[in-house]
């Protein structure tokens, strides 16, 4: 037996000396007591099915008991963390940093005016401002929002829409996290914003050509519903304003905006599966609109205008990745499209941007982002060259139409985001702006980014993107925060964050799988991945995890997960199918209690999103949906540690799903493991508004991974 050196055993007396204090802490936290949610009898029946539902009484935010429940496992987490709360504070200071705070966006060019997004050192929130011709020229601030923002706990504006006339310009403000925005109007010329406002709306708002003439979309008071379109005459009072259009589809939200070739109005209805347009000429805004095609369940397009047609980027006839279409804007009816560009069962075509002379098209090939140019008149096309397997690459601000220039983003796991400007006729690029992350201890050269290939239950290959420190040993030691959504097709592109660095810097591997339900690999990628094929996604995060410790990349003992949203659901789904893969779970604003949430249409979004995961007023839907909702499945057995954030106001998924789910937990775990869980008291699903106020939320995070994994500084 080899003699142990003085150095094996300093080691061998700090490892002991840290797993005594972990034991110490550990103790120390098993004297506060956990909070407790009181029991209320309660039985939901369907379909002749009874189930058991005794937290159901936290559906109510009014009642005092249900604030002072969420308070106490406010209070719960305080203390257990308290141990945390410098090195909270110690990562939120790096990690801003590493921010430019006096940062601005790349100036873009509209009609006549460069627009600019800014900040200031210290400031939460943006400044809007744009410069007339030249980007010499003088100044003009629009919004300060740092000053408007005053005085309250969360405000966000949004919406931006100057008036073709360049004189006024509408926004929308929320200043509860509701998403319930209220329009404004504001002069530009003198700086006063208008009397009359707009309740209840997105946000967003078009012009007709006119200038005075604004049409936007009202929400449902109960369910928030995009359900309804005006038309306002600025001067007047909103209560005179004139309805449009009303989407009595209850599956299906509406939105209002204007071509790029500021041609026609456009008004859009949509649900998962199925989508409308109505058009009509932008100089004649009191006209009445024209449906473009009938709505026919299963039929998706989307539709852009150029010279006298329509190109219509659509799946009619089982095109499952979309094609390209295009039709004559004064016959716009499905019998007279004719193909552009056919369907392909290898690329899936995502998006096209039309400029004077040449169409970008935007595809995602084997998971990976391609942007194909080619000229209208035929004499050239080619692809812009990637060459990274973890990079994401998209248009951006290309708002001009008579330009060469294409304006696009990329970034990778590793490489900052860079907004570049790409000549279409040379094929000459500028690299515009590339994000600073400052402190001077960053080089992308010390992480390796790569992409691997974790193999499913059913023989499925599942892509997962990653990025860690060079020269780490895969010898299963290595803690793994491995991050999953899959839903809505929706895909989670590799991207680069300065932030993430405070934990590749520690030691940690960061891991996105692309499970089913996204859209990585196409459009049947999504399919896989939904309505009763939804576990694919559940099972796929599992198997990543199971094929990340085999491969020696980590161990159940240092393998961390987290999701958000529908992702939550995920994370939901995973701790009671496979809890003993993971040492944490980070579930932010998590969408959990799935059945009893989508019986219930009063709540914002659940009749939209049947389509999503189906409609449990009938049976089918309703058993495999019960046979995997997170908080119907909680049963007796060890969870891994877990951290569950929530909004109040969240309007997305609401509060009481993370509250009833944690409080189930409390009673039926059979672990000493943590368990906690913190509601902002004035925010809602996108959490605090503020950028810094947002990066005390992600510090919130690390520090309780960083705490499991006994890394305190």
């Amino acid at each position: 037996m080899k003699k142990l050196t003085f150095v094996s055993l300093a080691c061998l007396i700090f490892a002991v000396s840290c797993e005594e204090k972990k034991k110490s802490d550990s103790t120390k936290k098993m004297d506060i007591k956990a909070p407790t949610a009181d029991k209320i009898a309660k039985n939901l029946e369907m379909h002749g099915d009874v189930r058991d539902d005794s937290y159901y009484w936290l559906n109510d935010r009014e009642n005092a008991e249900v604030i002072d429940y969420l308070e106490r496992e406010n209070d719960y987490y305080d203390k257990m963390t308290a141990h945390t709360k410098d090195f909270q504070a110690d990562l939120f200071e790096e990690m801003k940093s590493r921010i430019k705070e006096d940062d601005a966006s790349v100036p873009y060019f509209y009609n006549g005016y460069y627009y600019i997004t800014r900040f200031e050192t210290g400031k939460d929130y943006p400044i809007y401002s744009r410069k007339k011709g030249s980007l010499d020229a003088d100044e003009e601030i629009m919004f300060n929002v740092n000053e408007m923002a005053e005085g309250h706990p969360y405000y966000n504006l949004n919406g931006i829409n100057v008036s073709p006339d360049n004189k006024w310009v509408a926004f929308g403000v929320d200043t509860v996290s509701r998403r319930k925005y209220t329009i404004h109007l504001k002069n530009l010329v003198s700086g006063e914003i208008s009397e009359e406002n707009i309740p209840l709306t997105t946000g967003g708002s078009t012009w007709a050509n006119d200038s005075k003439t604004l049409f936007y979309t009202k929400k449902d008071e109960q369910t928030l519903r995009s359900s309804q379109i005006y038309r306002h005459i600025k001067g007047t009072d909103a209560a005179e304003d004139k309805l449009i259009f009303t989407e009595e589809d209850e599956t299906f939200g509406t939105y209002v905006y204007k071509t790029k070739s500021e041609k026609f109005l456009v008004i859009g209805s949509y649900s998962t599966l199925t989508s409308e347009f109505q058009i009509l000429d932008a100089n004649e805004p009191t006209g009445d609109f024209k449906i473009f095609q009938p709505r026919t369940r299963g039929l998706e397009y989307n539709i852009a205008h150029f010279g006298s047609d329509f190109y219509v980027v659509t799946n009619l006839n089982n095109a499952t990745n979309f094609k390209l279409m295009k039709t004559p804007d004064t016959k716009t009816t499905m019998d007279n499209w004719v193909e552009v560009i056919p369907h392909r069962e290898d690329v899936y075509l995502e998006d096209i941007d039309i400029f004077k002379d040449y169409l970008v098209v935007s595809e995602r090939e084997n998971g990976l982002n391609k942007i194909h140019i080619q000229r209208w008149d035929g004499t050239e096309e080619y692809y812009l060259p990637f060459e990274s397997e973890t990079y994401t690459a998209s248009p951006t601000q290309n708002i001009e139409f008579d330009t060469k220039i294409l304006r696009y983003a990329y970034n990778s796991l590793g490489t900052p985001a860079s907004v570049i400007d790409f000549n279409m006729e040379t094929r000459e690029k500028e690299v515009k702006k590339q994000a600073e992350v400052l402190g001077g201890k960053f080089d992308t050269a010390n992480y390796e980014e790569k992409r691997v290939w974790a193999t499913a239950a059913d023989g499925t290959l599942i892509p997962v993107s990653m990025i860690y420190k060079k020269g780490m040993k895969m010898d299963g030691s290595n803690p793994v925060l491995q991050y999953g959504y899959g839903s809505y097709g929706a895909t989670i592109d590799p991207y680069f964050s300065s932030v993430r660095l405070s934990m590749l810097d520690r030691g940690f591997i960061f891991a996105i799988a692309h499970v089913r339900g996204g859209q990585y690999l196409g459009r049947q990628w999504y399919e896989n991945g939904k309505l009763l094929t939804k576990k694919n996604t559940f099972t796929d995060f599992i198997d990543v995890s199971k094929y990340l410790i085999a491969e020696g990349y980590t161990s159940p003992e240092h393998l961390y997960a987290q999701g958000g949203s529908a992702g939550g659901l995920l994370m939901g789904a995973v701790v009671n199918m496979a809890p003993e893969l993971y040492n944490g779970v980070i579930a932010a604003v998590p969408f959990v209690d799935v059945v009893t949430t989508m019986l219930d249409d009063s709540i914002p979004l659940t009749t939209g999103e049947y389509d999503e995961w189906g409609n449990p007023n009938e049976k089918e839907y309703y058993d495999y949906m019960k046979s995997y909702s997170p908080y119907d499945n909680v049963r007796a057995q060890n969870y891994p540690n877990m951290f569950v954030t929530t909004g109040l106001h969240d309007s997305q998924v609401q509060y009481w799903e993370p509250a009833k789910w944690v409080a189930k937990l409390r009673e039926l775990k059979t672990d000493d493991h943590i368990l906690l869980m913190n509601t902002n008291m004035e925010a809602g699903h996108g959490g605090a508004s503020g950028r810094f106020e947002g990066l005390k939320e992600v510090a919130k995070n690390y520090a309780f991974l960083l705490d499991l994994e006994g890394i305190t500084e």
